[in-house]
């Protein structure tokens, strides 16, 4: 009687990963089943899913929204410390450049037609928003800091699209309110442009304001904040308390626009006409007072 050797069973097929045909995979995803080589693995809650089903969920998944209707904000303040940045670029530049141009091109200042600063130029009321004084250095150190504050309350609520619009709006609100509560150009009368984020800042308090009340907060702290700030504005002389008016007033309309729209799918369009609303509203009061002379 022989013994011969016992035929070999056929091997099962080795696994490969989809994506990568060239890599044996044995662990498989969660979702699909399908095999996913280290590559293509990402962790889940139980286990692995291959990377196609996490993109694919991601895209299914609705995204999650404040209470405001703006995208959560995760991780740091970056429109916050993004202004910051310009700031502190635009205040060294003011000290490099020569001859002031970057005062006497980006200033605002409430004239409709002298030699020193032109025409009327509207874009001034946005970027004199980005400019500091030069002889007081804690001009831009208060407005800076106010900034980091309130901005890492208010982006991460309102959303960093909604938040930068209320900021740059804002700034501009602060401008058409030095130009409508201020005397036109009086020739021999020495003139002076106004600069700073001051009006942006108070805007930011207006939203905080309106927010905080709507959210049901406390809102005493707040109000002794604005009014503080508010006495300096009449107290220190050189302080434009105009433009704070005006952006303390313009921040608490836009965030009225976004705080007491109804929620639903097209949230984020009522929120976009609101803001347009205001800044037409804006154009509009300036155009009277410029017109008006």
């Amino acid at each position: 009687m022989s013994y011969g050797i016992p035929a070999a069973e056929p091997s099962a097929q080795v696994p490969v990963c989809p994506r990568h045909p060239d890599r044996p995979s044995y662990v498989r995803c969660q979702r699909c089943g399908r095999p996913a080589c280290p590559d293509c693995q990402r962790a889940a809650a139980v286990g692995f899913q291959c990377v196609d089903c996490v993109n694919e969920t991601k895209r299914t998944t609705p995204a999650v929204k404040t209470v405001y209707g703006g995208a959560v904000a995760t991780g740091k303040p970056v429109v916050t410390f993004g202004i910051i940045a310009l700031c502190a670029v635009m205040y060294v530049l003011q000290w490099v450049v020569p001859g002031e141009w970057i005062y006497q091109n980006l200033a605002f200042a409430n004239v409709f037609a002298t030699p020193e600063f032109g025409e009327f130029e509207p874009w001034r009321m946005l970027t004199a928003a980005f400019l500091h004084s030069q002889g007081f250095i804690l001009h831009i150190v208060l407005n800076m800091y106010m900034l980091w504050i309130f901005g890492q309350a208010l982006e991460p609520l309102l959303g960093r699209v909604r938040f930068l619009a209320l900021y740059l709006i804002s700034a501009i609100g602060g401008s058409v309110g030095y130009l409508l509560l201020t005397p036109g150009y009086v020739p021999g009368v020495p003139l002076a442009g106004v600069v700073g984020a001051s009006g942006a800042i108070f805007g930011l308090f207006g939203a905080m304001l309106l927010v905080q009340r709507h959210r049901g907060g406390d809102t005493r702290q707040l109000w002794v904040l604005i009014a503080i700030n508010g006495v300096i504005g009449f107290v220190v002389p050189q302080i434009a308390w105009q433009a704070h008016l005006g952006g303390l007033v313009t921040g608490a309309l836009c965030a009225a626009v976004i705080a007491y729209t109804r929620r639903g799918p097209r949230q984020g369009l009522l929120h976009g006409a609101g803001l347009v609303a205001v800044v037409l509203l804006l154009a509009l009061a300036s155009w009277l007072r410029v017109t008006a002379g």
